[in-house]
């Protein structure tokens, strides 16, 4: 592939998955002015987070399927107007409850923005550059959470916060123009690809089974819930209880997102001399002790205000090596049926994190102990289902060393 070619894909990409979080990061600084327009209140209005969560979660299953059969563009094309039409749904919610039910919409038509990136990247570059290529779609999805709510901050200050989904119905329309004009179709369509019921739980079933699968990509998912706990928590940890305003969230927003850029290039270097595997395991190590910190800390009232964005700096900078090396080695042992794995992995990876936003909502009581403590949750857990994991897939490889031992025995004799 030529450089440009590949640059302008890899962009194309990065824009693709830069969606979600938009979605997700603009509009969290205006919780408060949504709650005081729609007469509820913040930890009420965190339920369309979740909702796009779930939508997410829903949307990636159903996508993944028609990625294989229909090939990548049409049904990315497709997802892109449907999630056009419910921003633009969005906007005009007059109660909590059409916002929370355009955000579920919404994020059925932006998940396929991010499960068909993944896939397109096992089409197209060998298996041995995946990481490297998921930690360059990184550097421009990273860019999301420092422009997001800043941008979302005085969008809202300047004409109310309805205007943040007309922005995002905006640029995803100049997304989806390049989609059309410039983004190669990376696999022809499958009509032997069935779209049936059965067949489509089959083949996830079959993904499922992968020790390698289901380790990287549960145990990645559940250490980065932790993230999404910090996005339903984090407006009303700084805005009420520091009692910073919308632009000062979007700044220290911005500032801790800066952490997840740079570990996520750092990931590209280190990956030099260690190998993925390495890697994620003492990430995984070093995020759970940071989780710990965070959780006591909090809970003893010792943290303070800069105290708690550092540790929250530190522990969403391990993120940046979580992503890109759990869903490499997730996605390594599929060549046919990219699509349904990737649209596995994403389903779960937001399902994650729909329950760990909700969790903060549900067990909120008005500290930031319950946000530390599923975040540290999250990623002890993660933890625990690597270690675990890793010794399933010792396990399958050996007898898969047997099995070809077997059959070279068979076929010399």
């Amino acid at each position: 592939m030529e450089k440009r070619n590949r640059s302008l894909l890899i962009l194309i990409l990065g824009l693709l998955c830069a969606i979600g979080p938009f979605s997700i990061d603009m509009y969290l600084p205006g919780f408060p002015a949504i709650a005081a327009n729609l007469h509820t209140t913040v930890d009420y209005v965190a339920y369309s987070l979740s909702s796009f969560f779930i939508g997410i979660c829903v949307g990636q299953l159903l996508c993944g399927p028609l990625l294989d059969r229909f090939g990548r563009k049409t049904p990315l094309c497709i997802g892109l107007v449907l999630y056009i039409l419910a921003s633009v749904g969005c906007s005009l919610s007059k109660s909590v409850e059409a916002l929370i039910a355009f955000r579920f919409l919404q994020a059925l038509g932006g998940c396929v923005g991010m499960v068909a990136p993944n896939a397109i990247v096992r089409d197209v570059f060998p298996v041995e550059e995946n990481a490297k290529i998921f930690s360059l779609l990184i550097l421009i999805l990273g860019v999301s959470p420092i422009l997001a709510p800043t941008a979302g901050s005085y969008i809202i200050s300047a004409f109310g916060w309805p205007t943040v989904f007309i922005v995002l119905a905006v640029v995803t329309f100049l997304i989806l123009l390049a989609v059309i004009f410039w983004l190669p179709e990376s696999k022809k369509p499958d009509p032997s690809f069935s779209l049936r019921p059965r067949p489509i739980l089959t083949g996830f079933l079959n993904v499922l089974k992968e020790p390698q699968f289901y380790t990287y990509a549960f145990a990645g998912a559940i250490a980065s819930a932790g993230l999404f706990a910090y996005l339903a928590g984090s407006p009303f940890v700084f805005m009420e209880l520091y009692e910073v305003n919308e632009q000062q969230y979007g700044l220290i927003f911005s500032v801790i997102a800066v952490g997840l850029i740079g570990s996520s290039q750092l990931n590209n270097v280190v990956l030099k001399k260690y190998n993925s595997a390495q890697i994620i395991r003492v990430v995984f190590f070093t995020q759970s002790s940071l989780g710990i910190i965070l959780v006591a800390g909090t809970a003893l009232g010792i943290l303070g205000f800069y105290g708690t964005i550092l540790i929250m700096f530190l522990f969403l900078s391990c993120q940046g090596f979580t992503f890109p090396n759990s869903a490499a080695l997730a996605m390594a042992p599929f060549s046919k049926g990219a699509g349904s794995a990737s649209a596995l992995m994403g389903a779960v990876q937001m399902g994650c994190g729909a329950i760990a936003s909700a969790l903060v909502g549900l067990f909120f009581n008005k500290t930031a102990v319950p946000m530390a403590a599923i975040m540290a949750g999250c990623s002890l857990l993660g933890l625990i289902i690597l270690l675990i994991g890793r010794k399933a897939i010792e396990y399958n490889a050996r007898n898969e060393d047997v099995e070809m031992q077997c059959l070279e025995l068979i076929e010399k004799y």
